[in-house]
């Protein structure tokens, strides 16, 4: 395999990401003593540092990649809206598709952080699904991009906080197979069974779990060809890549299957890892489709951001030097 051309093709691929964009924010400082009026810790701040999450980590690890990506969510009329929607702006992500409603909060997760340790996280967000006029905006803009700009992949980032509602998901998935748009996504138990039909379905080991109601715990390549078969059943799609945490992770695609082990890394912090192994996952098969390349490339970008503490994108340049190192020479 040649990396490096493979990496340069990435500038040539349109993305759209579907989802719930959010915003995060750390507050970062030190301990020195307990509080005189509760038994908890007084933390001095710092610093303060806003990163974008959720759907929008999704599409920032795309744009690190170098594809070219455009966002599809609701946002609230609020400080955290804009200011999530100018951080994305700055790192070169399209959002002259989101829509701002003035009945909806910006997801915010406002994290604590002492000694590279979380010590509490307030949320503020809306859960509720859209309302029927917002869902017909998000469907009918993310329809005429898909039209217009033929983009090779579409991915779905579902974190349960409405924008992603059953009837937006199959009305997606449906003009997406009308223009052979590759779709993926990222399930959450919700609407883990509306993807039906989809290319690439990534759930992680405990959304698996929790979807199909299984009660294991020693997995092996049998068992997850079976829990594979079971998904099938379910949603007709094409590809399970079933991320496995330290184990690292399972694809199967037809009769073709393997688990394929994560590599050592010294883990500061899985915040956003997933948001990463699925746009690299995406991102690799809608240029190669090859699924093995797809799950080995993914697995090392999942590790590597695995190494920063907070949700955090892929380098392109260390995942292309690691991709030379692990797999230059190994058949997949």
């Amino acid at each position: 395999m040649d990396f490096d051309k493979l990496f340069k093709q990435f500038s040539t691929c349109k993305v759209g990401v579907v989802g719930d964009v959010m915003l995060d924010t750390y507050w970062w400082g030190h301990v020195e003593r307990i509080s005189p009026e509760a038994p908890v810790p007084v933390v001095l701040l710092d610093k303060r540092e806003l990163r974008i999450g959720g759907a929008g980590n999704v599409a920032l690890n795309l744009v690190s990649l170098g594809a070219s990506t455009s966002i599809f969510s609701v946002i609230g009329e609020d400080d955290a809206g804009r200011l999530l929607d100018n951080l994305m702006q700055e790192q070169g992500i399209d959002t002259s598709y989101i829509i701002c409603s003035s009945t909806r909060k910006t997801t915010d997760k406002m994290r604590i952080i002492s000694r590279n340790q979380q010590m509490m996280r307030l949320d503020a967000e809306t859960t509720e699904d859209l309302a029927a006029a917002a869902e017909e905006a998000l469907i009918g803009r993310v329809t005429d991009y898909i039209v217009k700009e033929q983009p090779a992949v579409i991915i779905f980032e579902d974190y349960n906080k409405g924008v992603l509602t059953q009837k937006a998901i199959h009305e997606i998935i449906r003009v997406c197979k009308e223009n052979n748009v590759v779709t993926a996504v990222d399930p959450k138990r919700k609407n883990f069974f509306a993807y039906k039909g989809v290319t690439i379905f990534k759930p992680n080991l405990k959304e698996v779990k929790d979807g199909l109601n299984l009660l294991v715990d020693d997995l092996d390549s049998s068992l997850l060809k079976k829990i594979h078969a079971l998904l099938q059943q379910e949603l007709q799609h094409t590809i399970s890549f079933i991320t496995l945490s330290e184990k690292g992770v399972f694809y199967q695609e037809g009769e073709r299957a393997a688990i394929i082990p994560s590599h050592f890394r010294r883990i500061a912090d899985v915040s956003g890892a997933g948001d990463t192994v699925i746009a690299v996952a995406a991102l690799l098969y809608a240029s190669t489709a090859d699924t093995a390349l797809m799950a080995a490339v993914a697995n090392i970008a999942g590790g590597l951001v695995c190494e920063e503490v907070g949700t955090a994108a892929i380098n392109k340049e260390r995942l292309l030097h690691e991709c030379k190192l692990l797999l230059g020479n190994k058949t997949l």
